[in-house]
């Protein structure tokens, strides 16, 4: 199995699909950041009904999500998943690079991934091998 930016828990698949199907023309999501809220940037989600080749692409039990290029640093390690509670229904983020959330948690404060710490990470993965 290769390296993925991003990973989709079965929830998240799920509910990509059951998007997927309800949306003509539409080939993946696409997640992105963007600046905003009180901690600083929020998570976009936005369907994506033309595929950019410089996007990432991750695929799980046929549910394709798209990670825009300008956010990959931020979502290095991501864990995507679908919540349902009894006050909300959403797509939730289990994000490494996450340092704080706003009290409403729609917006978040995350800094880029450590590639020195992601390059020693992956030498000591080849060389255990």
């Amino acid at each position: 199995m290769g390296f993925a930016v991003m990973t989709l828990t079965p929830a998240a698949a799920e509910r990509v699909k059951t998007i997927l199907k309800a949306s003509d023309n539409a080939a993946g999501i696409r997640v992105g950041i963007k600046k905003g809220g009180c901690a600083g940037m929020e998570y976009a989600i936005d369907l994506a009904t033309e595929i950019n080749p410089k996007d990432d692409r991750i695929e799980r039990d046929g549910a394709t999500v798209f990670v825009a290029p300008e956010a990959v640093l931020y979502l290095l390690g991501t864990e995507m998943d679908y919540e349902v509670t009894k006050l909300r229904s959403g797509f939730v983020f289990k994000n490494p690079n996450q340092t704080s959330a706003c009290g409403c948690g729609e917006s978040v404060e995350l800094k880029p991934a450590d590639l020195a710490r992601l390059a020693e990470a992956g030498n000591a993965v080849v060389r255990a091998e």
